[in-house]
């Protein structure tokens, strides 16, 4: 884990208020798996007080991208750092995604913004596993396509691909699925991560999940982000520093 000033070299808009920032972080660069976050001071001042959770969602060389959507100051601040300003970040923090394992294909399954972390995991399981990518949102506009391939889309208006949830797409491409030795990596909204996990155990699939929550140090000291223990009821996991991905069956979801 270390703290460095990232010096700021591209901003770029996908689409609709998707952003990506462009780091120099090369400290961060050489050592950080797919699924691990870093904690980001926006801004030197005042407000916003905390530092913010982000997923790094691709390397290039010595650069990392974050990518994320403008919902209040601290993000709008992100948006507009001048490039060549640094960025105060922290990282790499908490357990990424396990790509080892008896699996031949890669099955993502990514929720609006949850497509993230997915780019770099892309580029660091494609060289070894079939990856397919299922992508939901409720329009057109909230499906996120950079940097993922073989891409199955589900809207929940119809407005692109099919027409309704990723969950209900995945029941429909059972078949395929279960011809094929598959692990499900996946990241999103809560309610699409508790259909999934529901859909996983009944058709056993293995899954893993990047879990989302409201955090303060980003590495277990603040207790401020509990996540429910399933192998044993009286004792929470910390999302920071447990997870942020965990095993479907291992945490409530």
């Amino acid at each position: 884990m270390k703290i460095i000033d990232a010096p700021v070299k591209q901003h770029i808009e996908l689409d609709h208020n998707i952003f990506l920032i462009k780091l120099f972080a090369p400290e961060i660069t050489s050592i950080i798996k797919p699924g691990q976050f870093l904690n980001v001071r926006v801004s030197e001042s005042v407000y916003p007080l905390l530092r913010r959770p982000f997923s790094v969602c691709d390397i290039e060389g010595d650069n990392l991208y974050l990518m994320f959507n403008i919902m209040g100051q601290g993000t709008k601040i992100l948006a507009n750092k001048p490039i060549d300003s640094t960025i105060d970040i922290l990282g790499p923090l908490g357990n990424g995604f396990n790509l080892n394992g008896d699996y031949d294909t890669a099955v993502i399954v990514a929720g609006g913004l949850g497509a993230a972390p997915f780019p770099f995991f892309t580029r660091s399981v494609e060289d070894k596993k079939e990856v397919q990518t299922y992508i939901g949102g409720k329009t057109y506009h909230d499906v996120i396509k950079y940097g993922m391939n073989n891409i199955n889309v589900a809207t929940d208006d119809g407005s692109e691909g099919f027409n309704g949830n990723i969950v209900q797409l995945l029941f429909k491409n059972l078949h395929n699925l279960k011809s094929k030795k598959v692990k499900i990596f996946a990241c999103g909204p809560t309610p699409m991560l508790r259909a999934l996990k529901t859909f996983c155990i009944e058709n056993e699939f293995e899954c893993e999940a990047s879990t989302e929550c409201a955090m303060a140090c980003g590495f277990g000291i603040c207790q401020g982000c509990p996540i429910e223990s399933t192998q044993n009821p009286e004792k929470y996991l910390l999302v920071c520093k447990d997870g942020p991905v965990f095993n479907v069956k291992d945490v409530v979801i």
